[in-house]
């Protein structure tokens, strides 16, 4: 059902990747200064309120990719979960941003004008990359000092349908209007500032009314939920269940834990009851409403991340599996048999023999616990060693290339 974005360096190979990445910048950047975008006097004017085409084109930039982003993903076209999103972290992205817009005031370019400044030999873009790299060397320098205020306030992926509670494409069409109503109010000031002001062609008032009707379009194919994902995704991941080729047994998760190589991340769906009677040692404990918003943070971890679901037996982690891949997280596997063959894996006999419950419940417990002991039970942290016979099992883990979001920048 989802086709983009493309994963380049997969279909490319990474040096592929590289060119297409140079194409798209070197476009980038021809249009930035045949729009005059190089040019520090032009890009200063917006402050002054006589030249606002920065302003005109950034936004007309934004609401153009941000439409054609949220129609594709209505259409099934774009998975929009692959889509890089900043993280918020609200107080340090204000003074960040008022650090880079005073910055902007003085030096007259944002630091990708100031790159197309350079290509074309002008040295005031010069002064101004040169800076730009001197700020970048103190701030890794003394980011130690701030560390604290500069990761606080984290939101994650928090737009803007999340602030108001409303859909995406209502917040689509408002920005539509929004932009529409600034571009008007722009040319009165540019025209009240500067008599010799051009006025716009006719033309762009047929591409205003089809962004309008464009946007309006969002509103009615609508977004798709996680139930609509899964069910574009079904026909490809149903059989890597059925086929048993995501469940990993007891011992390849033992030696996971203990792999420096790679990030387990234990993720356990049962009751809290079951949870504080017996988990396994640094797992986490998730209901199952949570699991969408937990999908969205794990996806800023690192590529090598592993994330492993535990329920009782498989029923309650093969739901949060499916719904884990549907929100596009990678690396996702759930414990064979669950905590019941982990125990009769790693407990000893006596307590599989005195505490065995008979005919339990699906997706229940099938032994008795005493008393809530958490993770100080000895099975919950197994003594890991190779050489133990017991250890062989056929490894399931395929570390796959990380396709969700993982970085950005600013033009």
């Amino acid at each position: 059902m989802f086709s983009f974005p493309l994963p380049l360096t997969e279909l490319l190979g990474q040096w592929g990747a590289y060119s297409v990445y140079f194409m798209i910048g070197l476009g980038f950047g021809f249009i930035l200064e045949s729009a005059g975008f190089g040019n520090s006097k032009k890009l200063a004017a917006q402050f002054y309120f006589k030249d606002l085409s920065v302003f005109k084109v950034m936004f007309t930039a934004i609401i153009t990719a941000m439409t054609l982003v949220f129609l594709a993903s209505g259409l099934g076209i774009l998975d929009y979960n692959l889509i890089w999103v900043p993280p918020t972290y609200l107080w340090p992205g204000i003074v960040g941003g008022l650090i880079m817009g005073v910055g902007f005031i003085i030096g007259g370019f944002c630091p990708g004008t100031s790159l197309v400044a350079v290509t074309t030999k002008k040295v005031d873009g010069m002064f101004f990359v040169g800076g730009v790299l001197i700020g970048i060397f103190i701030f890794g320098e003394t980011e130690q000092m701030i560390d604290i205020f500069f990761n606080s306030s984290f939101y994650g992926r928090f737009t803007l349908p999340e602030l108001f509670g409303v859909s995406y494409g209502t917040i689509v069409l408002a920005v539509v209007v929004m932009a529409l109503v600034f571009f008007l109010l722009s040319e009165k000031v540019e025209s009240f500032m500067d008599k010799d002001y051009k006025t716009r062609p006719a033309w762009t008032n047929i591409a205003a009314a089809a962004m309008v009707l464009v946007s309006v379009g969002v509103i009615t194919i609508g977004q798709p939920d996680n139930a609509d994902r899964w069910e574009g995704l079904a026909e490809e991941l149903q059989p890597q269940i059925d086929n048993r080729q995501v469940q990993i047994t007891p011992q390849e998760l033992l030696k996971l834990m203990n792999d420096t190589k790679l990030k387990p991340i234990l993720v356990d769906v049962r009751d809290e009851l079951d949870y504080n009677q017996f988990h396994i040692y640094g797992s986490e404990r998730l209901v199952m409403d949570d699991i969408i918003t937990r999908s969205e943070l794990l996806q800023f971890e690192p590529g090598n991340s592993v994330v492993v679901l535990v329920s009782n037996d498989e029923q309650r982690a093969t739901e949060a599996w499916k719904i884990m891949k549907a929100e596009s997280l990678p690396n996702v596997y759930l414990l064979e048999g669950g905590i019941n063959n982990w125990l009769r894996f790693f407990a000893d006999e006596d307590f599989l023999a005195n505490n065995k419950i008979e005919k339990p419940d699906a997706d229940c417990l099938a032994y008795r616990f005493d008393a809530a002991l958490g993770d100080r039970f000895a099975a919950s942290e197994p003594v890991f060693s190779m050489e133990d016979p017991r250890m062989f099992f056929e490894p399931r883990i395929k570390l796959q290339l990380k396709k969700a979001p993982t970085g950005g920048g600013c033009g």
